[in-house]
């Protein structure tokens, strides 16, 4: 598949999971990649371990074994100048730019009035701050291109419908579908795309985190809201959100722009 032929697609949160999926379908769609993550921890609330080095180059490997090149970039999304520079090194690198995918995130639980600001405080400048800082990094290198483009914010089920134990999870979530339709009405005459996607649990570190069944277990009534109707697939595999993200990414997904596109076994209806 070379739908992608000859076109540049900038990823954060690659190292692991959703985002190296993401990058390597992408790769063999035929993409180059500028792969960036943080690969270290962001914060002592996650319950899950965080990506390293080795992890970004994992994705590197595999992303030259589609027979794509890329370029890695260790950046924190909270950090506009670091950003920049991994702006530059792949226009020096590839000279364009046409896909952006905000993927970088984390997740953690508490119960609002118990949680500490700086719990708060980092997972929404992560989360939301974040996807901010990565499209105000990106855009104007897909802008100078002339060729439209399309830029794909990853939220959540909680980005739809809000989640107990997560108040910061669900606030930064549904930011992004404002920040989602801003973007898309901005950057509508450069002929770029912008829309949101909407997973439920997708089977990675992050999706699997045993911290929010301790937090079901302590609160058993939150059980109910976490709901889906596709009770037979309790959750998603990698592929199910890249599809989706290669969809977006395409000429097919061509009239499309300031969408909310949920993948969510149905969860954001319950």
């Amino acid at each position: 598949m070379t739908e992608l032929a000859g076109r540049v697609a900038f990823i954060t949160g690659a190292a692991r999971g959703q985002g190296r999926n993401h990058a390597v379908r992408l790769a063999r769609a035929g993409a180059d990649i500028v792969a960036v993550d943080v690969c270290g921890p962001v914060s002592a609330d996650n319950g899950y371990p965080a990506p390293g080095p080795a992890d970004l180059a994992e994705t590197a490997r595999l992303v030259e074994a589609e027979g794509r090149a890329v370029v890695t970039c260790q950046a924190d999304v909270r950090d506009s100048a670091v950003l920049a520079a991994a702006v530059a090194a792949g226009m020096e690198r590839f000279g364009r730019l046409d896909v952006v995918l905000a993927n970088a995130a984390i997740c953690n639980w508490n119960r609002f009035w118990e949680m500490p600001d700086e719990q708060w405080q980092t997972l929404v400048d992560t989360n939301l701050g974040g996807v901010f800082k990565t499209l105000k990094a990106t855009v104007p290198a897909v802008i100078a291109g002339g060729r439209g483009g399309s830029v794909i914010v990853i939220s959540s089920v909680a980005g739809l419908k809000s989640l107990p134990g997560q108040a910061h999870y669900s606030a930064a979530k549904h930011g992004l579908v404002g920040l989602t339709k801003s973007a898309a009405i901005e950057l509508g005459e450069y002929g770029i795309r912008v829309n949101s996607i909407h997973p439920y649990a997708v089977d990675t570190p992050m999706g699997t985190d045993p911290a929010s069944l301790v937090m079901l277990e302590r609160h058993p009534r939150y059980l109910g809201s976490f709901g889906a109707i596709l009770t037979d697939q309790p959750m998603a595999t990698l592929d199910d959100i890249s599809d989706l993200v290669l969809y977006l990414a395409g000429d097919g997904s061509r009239t499309m722009t300031g969408a909310q596109l949920s993948i969510d076994m149905g969860a954001s209806k319950v």
